[in-house]
């Protein structure tokens, strides 16, 4: 069944959560963050959550606009394909987060339907973040996200910055859904994963993300959360636990007040498991507050 496009422009109700220390700390450990800025007592300004927290903040938002049975949306056919995440004000303790969602786009495709949904949080002052979250819908005689051939290193031709590897926990899938709220069974069900066409539990795009954010957290902004203002990527093919992931960076000197870089993780075996990705810092956000 095709997604109902009737419903493309329109607005869910917010949802509100309240920020606490163990949920953002437990967010930063799941995939494997040890950042003081998220645990030390001394941080300037205080404990900050980690930028990609506000997946956190916005799940009940996303899920809401997914679960909808007007939308037609089918569980087992769904694939984040892109996330665009735009981040304006830091989420600390006690935060009253409001998130609302909006079907930005439905858009047919060789291998399905594009669906763009827009999330926005809140807190009682000011948008703390803006995101754009891109799912393909499969259609029914299969069909996947496109692997493409060229990969970030051979496409740019700016000077690499720098490359780190990361291990991916065999228990990591677990952890991230207690701490996300991303409890999609191919995560968890080795059997779920195998019906919906996967040869076994995938680790969650977006912790896989998350990983990426500690890279350009610890590398590119000096360990300071507050500078990252932007960061966008494209999945390509799934991550396993027991991957040991690398993520390259090149500078990219199309941006004239932030610094912003390139970027593309493999896995192992060198196969490019998140392209197209971009990360924008502000080098002048020089403290906690």
């Amino acid at each position: 069944m095709a997604l109902n496009r009737s419903l493309i422009g329109k607005t869910y109700p917010h949802s509100t959560s309240v920020v606490t220390l163990e949920a953002l700390q437990r967010y930063a450990r799941a995939y494997n963050d040890d950042n003081p800025a998220y645990f030390g007592s001394s941080a300037a300004g205080g404990i900050v959550a980690p930028p990609m927290f506000n997946v956190v903040v916005t799940w009940l938002a996303l899920i809401t606009v997914i679960s909808d049975p007007e939308l037609c949306v089918d569980l087992m056919r769904l694939l984040h394909q892109r996330q665009d995440m735009q981040f304006f004000a830091p989420i600390r303790c006690n935060d009253q987060i409001s998130a609302t969602a909006t079907i930005i786009s439905i858009e047919n495709s060789r291998a399905g339907e594009f669906i763009t949904i827009g999330l926005e949080a809140s807190n009682q002052h000011q948008m703390v973040s803006l995101t754009h979250f891109t799912a393909l819908i499969r259609g029914r005689r299969g069909g996947d996200r496109a692997a493409g051939t060229c990969s970030a290193a051979a496409a740019l031709r700016h000077e690499l910055v720098l490359s780190v590897s990361q291990s991916i926990d065999h228990d990591q899938t677990v952890r991230y859904a207690e701490a996300s709220g991303d409890r999609n069974p191919i995560h968890l069900d080795s059997n779920v994963a195998r019906m919906a066409g996967l040869p076994g539990i995938i680790v969650q795009g977006l912790c896989t993300m998350a990983f990426t954010s500690k890279v350009i957290v610890d590398h590119l902004c000096g360990g300071n959360p507050l500078c990252l203002k932007r960061l966008a990527v494209s999945f390509s093919r799934p991550v396993f636990p027991g991957d040991l992931i690398t993520t390259s960076v090149w500078r990219d000197n199309t941006c004239d007040e932030l610094m912003c870089f390139s970027f593309e993780t493999v896995n192992q075996a060198g196969a490019a498991i998140i392209r197209h990705a971009i990360a924008e810092v502000d080098r002048g956000e020089g403290n906690m507050g």
